[in-house]
């Protein structure tokens, strides 16, 4: 048995990074196919494109894993049914528990991929692609905001009217509060540029402080500031939350929260990155009630289809709980875990109805 266990998980494995595989030069080509229209904005070139599209693939190998091992596990299942395999392994006494436990140890590593990608690979990744469009294109983030971007920091609203990718700043104006909510000064600066641990180094400064029914009006070539508001912050700008690493996702959580801001949106993206690796277990459980079918009943091609389609469902379901849990205010954990939660009733009700047969 554990002879027949290794080649199980040699072909669960193989099948699975040939459909991963597969999927990725599929997205890469559609990937590169809508970015060639960026070619020709400022110094954007073609080389360009295609770096920006390389510095994705690990943000879309952590998006579709979880389809590549149903899709891959379908696969090397099917072919074993097939070949009549699956039928002598019954037959020896290989119980689906066992069976079952054995594609959980392959789904395992890939689960533990997934998570590795996405917290060490996907974040700075997607932050030097965003920052290398940004760069060659001559945008700044935020431009397309009409009154910029707002920050609110303690008792300061912030307005910056540009975020370089570098993470300077440009048009700054900081609305400094005293605790009776009145309006104690308003500060002014052409740039400001982060310095190490919590200080920005603010130039071409005019700040106007407000004593009472008189003000103040202060010019500075340049000034300290001392705020929350740092550059991994300011990333949550070019990175979506789904892409972003447990560590950033937790800071800026607590950053909004500290300043009385909702968090639903990125509670929900911490906690899906904590569940979405184990959806790899889940599509192992799914794909196996395929395996026992035979090849007279269903093709493998029918196989496969139906796994793209589950595979799709399962994304878009993901996709929906979350817009769902954000828009209802529902528990983050529930929002992330019901898709997964639901495909694991599915593939139980599957298993124990072939069980019956």
């Amino acid at each position: 048995m554990k002879i027949y266990r290794r080649y199980l998980a040699r072909e669960v494995a193989g099948g699975i990074l040939l459909v991963l595989a597969g999927f990725l030069g599929l997205f890469g080509f559609f990937d590169m196919i809508s970015e060639v229209k960026n070619v020709g904005q400022g110094t954007y070139q073609l080389h360009h494109a295609v770096a920006f599209v390389a510095l994705r693939m690990p943000g879309r190998v952590y998006e579709l894993m979880p389809i590549a091992v149903l899709i891959g596990t379908l696969y090397a299942l099917s072919t074993l049914a097939r070949h009549s395999e699956i039928t002598v392994l019954r037959a020896s006494g290989m119980s689906t528990a066992r069976l079952l436990a054995g594609l959980c140890q392959v789904a395992a590593v890939f689960a533990l991929i997934t998570f590795v990608i996405g917290e060490v690979v996907v974040p700075p990744s997607e932050r030097a692609a965003q920052q290398l469009r940004l760069k060659e294109k001559g945008q700044m983030v935020g431009q397309d905001l009409r009154s910029g971007l707002w920050v609110k920091d303690e008792r300061s609203f912030i307005n910056v009217q540009f975020v370089l990718p570098d993470t300077r700043l440009r048009g700054i104006r900081i609305y400094e509060f005293d605790r009776n909510a009145q309006l104690r000064s308003v500060t002014e600066a052409d740039e400001g540029v982060y310095v190490p641990p919590a200080t920005w180094r603010l130039s071409g400064v005019v700040q106007t402080v407000l004593h009472g029914e008189r003000s103040e009006v202060v010019r500075m070539p340049d000034m300290d500031w001392h705020s929350a508001l740092n550059p991994d912050i300011l990333a949550v700008l070019m990175v979506s939350p789904e892409r972003m690493s447990l560590l950033h996702l937790s800071a800026y959580t607590r950053h909004l929260a500290e300043n009385s801001q909702k968090t639903q949106r990125y509670d929900i993206a911490l906690w899906k990155k904590v569940i979405y690796p184990l959806a790899a277990l889940v599509m192992v459980a799914l794909a196996l009630p395929f395996g026992y079918s035979h090849n007279r009943v269903s093709g493998v091609s029918l196989k496969i289809f139906s796994g793209v389609m589950i595979g799709v469902f399962f994304h878009m379901l993901n996709g929906l709980f979350s817009n769902l849990g954000a828009i209802n205010s529902w528990s983050p954990v529930i929002s992330a875990m019901a898709p997964s939660a639901l495909f694991m009733l599915a593939a139980a009700a599957m298993i124990w109805w072939v069980e019956r047969r």
